[in-house]
């Protein structure tokens, strides 16, 4: 069906004076420039009358077949039409519905029993078209008549031009006399809108004025809905936003919301929120959905404090915020790291009594599991089941994801055989999470495994339909790691290159991935000729190909040429992350270097790279080594504060710390709370403790210390949480 671009007719309105400072491009558009230019037009005030309804007469044979139709069905109404009819069949035509109709109209059963029996049979003119709509919308059967309008459009041959005059023509000839309800037009004016057909839809809503009848604010709330989907068209609906009013059109609080939902898309944040102002200003009140709108707008952008500012606003004028609102605050802390934060806005939720839903979840689940602490993750994902919010598949992923980063691929794999069990299907992001965990802890063979068996479910990554595997470079990429991380260097190469001949596009991940191979082996010259390959090849080197090579630096030895490293970096704009740090941190707390170290800590604060939980791991070893105890512990607070756990490494430095400076009080408590979190002390850790509590004459205590640590130290290598 030809679609033609939606343009204003001759008629204009006084535009507010709002649109002249929201977007000087306006000014540059056809129509806007026409409507300035033509000072002195306005609407006709005269309003035309409706045409009386004058049918072409049938003669005397389809007078007396006309008359014995409508006898039979009225006599026999209880009966299949279909049987009822069968003398007729042969002899009725298209031009006897309309006959047939002037005699039964009253009776809308029958009406639609007789049109569906006569539509099965010949399709029916415009006008008998016309008037079965204009009967159904006058019986208030308002589904059926816009499925009379919708059949005659869905014609992909049509001329829309050519049929729309016509189609308008006759809906205003049989209006009349055959229903005289306005929301006919209504109907039609949403049909269109709904095929895309919005040049014709406005063309029909100035038809109407000069009838006097006006579009209902729920269908023009659709006409500017479906122009707000891309720039241009959010420019036209904001012209519509100030017209309409100036012939009776009075725009409601959801007519607002669609314009700055489609600001707010477009990241035009601040004209959504200048436009929310103006909502006042013209008396129409803002809801929750306008304000949440805007507040999550701000949230894309960063801007909490304006947010926070919103919220504020909102609960002075008694607008509760909804999940929606929360979810984007949410979401903007946990993008900046600041999750401990964003559960704390979800405390404050539920103790406001609104109930989170699944996304609320999932997304400081996800923020969580991308900043490392995994335990936090799996706390929420309790808790959300217990307050009877199932997971979906997207919240299974998220969780998946973070243990695999983790290393814990085993219970990865065990929630991966949970979330199908209970018939959520994964997706490639799950499969590839999985088969990168596999390869991280060098089980490739576990990994090609769960690789086949994406072959087996027919798991098209990257599109929305299921025809077969086409493997992605995401995957691919994993395999490589997989291989590197077993010390299969040479097959890792000899995949990149059958990755190659199979046309896939080698990427910054790939050749990442085999540099860190080569810096792990200190085959430093290696891993630099990689780098000018990925140059050569017009690839950006990422944050993480300059990890690799500052934990090859670190590794080697060579502090020096990591620093010279990180200078780079900065020179060339490369923002380092917390990993990048860490490196040159941890070598330097190997050295014993903490003034070196607290440099480097400082000058990662000052460039708004917060810490992440290794940091704070490797700080704390690293002033426990040097009996720095009250800036370890001072670490150690913060941490924890943060949401970040600390893993049994740094717990028991920091109790061997204390122990040394004879701060029992302080190594007892945080090894108690070792053992209620499932971390496990080392051996002497327990011999300190065993042996003061022996002194003490704690017999019991003592025995069960001894226990634990010939269970969890000297039998087998227990699994360490968190180590």
């Amino acid at each position: 069906m030809k679609r033609h671009v939606i343009s204003f007719p001759r008629h204009c309105f006084q535009l507010f004076s709002y649109h002249s400072h929201l977007d000087p491009s306006l000014n540059r558009l056809p129509f806007f420039r026409r409507c300035f230019s033509e000072k002195n037009c306005s609407f006709d005030s005269t309003t035309r009358n409706f045409p009386n309804y004058s049918p072409r007469k049938p003669i005397l044979q389809d007078s007396e077949l006309v008359h014995r139709i409508s006898i039979a069905i009225k006599q026999r109404r209880s009966e299949p039409l279909r049987r009822v009819l069968k003398p007729y069949e042969s002899k009725f035509r298209a031009d006897h519905l309309v006959w047939v109709l002037m005699s039964i109209r009253n009776d809308y059963r029958l009406v639609l029993n007789f049109s569906e029996w006569a539509c099965l049979r010949r399709d029916p003119s415009l006008e008998a078209r016309c008037i079965l709509s204009q009967i159904a919308t006058a019986s208030k059967d308002l589904k059926m008549a816009r499925k009379r309008i919708q059949d005659f459009w869905v014609n992909p041959n049509l001329d829309v031009g050519v049929s729309f005059g016509h189609f308008v023509e006759q809906l205003i000839y049989t209006y009349k006399d055959w229903g005289s309800d306005p929301r006919v037009f209504d109907i039609f004016f949403q049909v269109l809108v709904e095929a895309g057909m919005l040049n014709e839809a406005r063309k029909l809503f100035d038809k109407m004025l000069n009838y006097g009848l006006l579009i209902s604010v729920e269908s023009c709330n659709l006409f500017i809905s479906h122009l707000s989907k891309d720039l241009d068209g959010i420019k036209v609906a904001l012209l519509v936003l100030s017209e309409f009013p100036e012939v009776g059109v009075c725009w409601n609080t959801a007519s607002y919301n669609i314009i700055i939902h489609s600001l707010c898309q477009i990241g035009r944040v601040v004209e959504a929120h200048q436009l929310l102002l103006q909502m006042e200003l013209r008396g129409c009140m803002p809801d929750v959905v306008s304000y949440s709108t805007i507040t999550s707008g701000y949230c894309q952008v960063g801007e909490l404090q304006k947010v926070l500012k919103l919220i504020e606003e909102m609960q002075v004028k008694g607008l509760k915020p909804n999940p929606f609102t929360y979810n984007g605050i949410i979401l903007l802390l946990c993008k900046t790291g600041k999750v401990a934060e964003a559960e704390r806005v979800l405390s404050e939720l539920i103790s406001e009594g609104i109930a989170p839903d699944s996304v609320v979840y999932t997304t400081l689940i996800d923020g969580f599991c991308k900043f490392g602490n995994v335990s936090a993750a799996y706390r929420l994902f309790d808790e959300m089941q217990k307050r009877k919010i199932s997971p979906d598949f997207i919240t299974y992923t998220a969780v998946i994801c973070g243990l695999c980063r983790s290393g814990k691929v085993m219970e990865a794999d065990k929630l991966f055989h949970d979330m199908v069990c209970k018939q959520l299907e994964p997706d490639e992001v799950t499969y590839t999470a999985l088969i990168d965990g596999y390869c991280k802890e060098g089980k490739v063979k576990e990994a090609f495994s769960l690789h086949n068996k994406m072959l087996e479910m027919g798991l098209t990554p990257n599109v929305m339909c299921r025809k077969g595997l086409e493997l992605n470079i995401y995957t691919y990429n994993s395999l490589v790691n997989g291989l590197c991380k077993a010390g299969n260097i040479d097959q890792a190469v000899k995949l990149m290159k059958d990755m190659e001949v199979a046309g896939f596009h080698l990427d910054a991940i790939t050749y990442t991935t085999l540099m860190d191979a080569y810096c792990k082996s200190r085959e430093m010259d290696k891993a630099h000729e990689l780098l000018r390959q990925m140059l050569d090849r017009g690839l950006q080197p990422t944050v993480v190909t300059f990890n690799v090579l500052m934990n090859g630096f670190c590794m080697s030895g060579m502090l020096q040429d990591g620093e010279k490293l990180l200078k780079r970096m900065l020179e060339k704009g490369i923002m380092p992350n917390a990993s990048t740090y860490n490196s040159l941190m941890k070598q330097y707390c190997i050295r014993n270097n903490m003034h070196a170290t607290t440099e480097i800590y400082k000058g990662m604060c000052a460039k708004g790279v917060g810490p992440d939980a290794k940091t704070y791991n490797i700080l704390i070893k690293g002033h426990c080594k040097a009996r720095n105890m009250k800036e370890a512990w001072f670490l150690h607070k913060d941490m924890v504060g943060k949401g970040f756990s600390p893993t049994a490494s740094s717990c028991n430095a920091l109790i061997k710390g204390f122990y040394k400076r004879k701060k029992f009080s302080e190594a007892n408590h945080l090894f108690e709370k070792m053992r209620s979190e499932g971390l496990v002390a080392d051996r002497e850790i327990y011999n300190i403790f065993a042996d003061i509590n022996y002194d003490e004459g704690k017999m019991e205590l003592t025995l069960e210390l001894c226990d634990e640590a010939i269970e969890k130290c000297l039998v087998g290598d227990i699994p360490n949480k968190n180590t």
